[in-house]
C-alpha cells in the first residue's frame, strides 16, 4: 500500500510537470501565432507603372514637309539642308517623293511650297 501511494504521488508529480510543460508550449505557440498575424498583411496588388508613350518622331519626309509648310514664301534646297540637317542627296530624294505624292509643288527652280 505504501508503495502504491509513492507510485501515485510520482505519477501525480509527473502529470503536474507535463501540464506545466504543455502550458508553456501553448503560450509559445500563441506568441508565434500573434507574430504571424501581425506580420501577415493583406497583399496589395502590384501597381502597374503607367507607360508614358513616347511621341513618334517624324519621318525624314515628315520633317522636310513640316519645314516647307512653315515657310510662307517657299524654301530652297540649301535652306532645307541647313534646317533639317540632312545631306543634299537625301533632301533631293525626299523632295522628289513629296512632289510625286502631290504634297508640295515647285514655285520656281529649287524653290518649294506646300501644295
Amino acid at each position: 500500500m505504501n508503495q502504491l501511494k509513492k507510485n501515485l504521488k510520482a505519477v501525480a508529480k509527473d502529470l503536474k510537470r507535463l501540464t506545466q510543460k504543455t502550458d508553456k508550449m501553448i503560450k509559445r505557440l500563441e506568441k508565434l501565432e500573434k507574430k504571424a498575424q501581425v506580420t501577415k498583411k493583406p497583399k496589395t496588388k502590384a501597381v502597374k507603372k503607367v507607360v508614358v508613350k513616347k511621341r513618334a518622331k517624324l519621318s525624314a519626309s515628315g520633317t522636310v514637309l513640316a519645314t516647307i509648310k512653315r515657310s510662307r514664301k517657299g524654301i530652297d534646297t540649301a535652306t532645307l539642308k541647313k534646317k533639317t540637317g540632312f545631306k543634299v542627296r537625301s533632301v533631293d530624294n525626299i523632295i522628289y517623293r513629296l512632289k510625286k505624292e502631290g504634297k508640295i509643288k515647285s514655285a520656281g527652280r529649287g524653290l518649294y511650297v506646300k501644295a
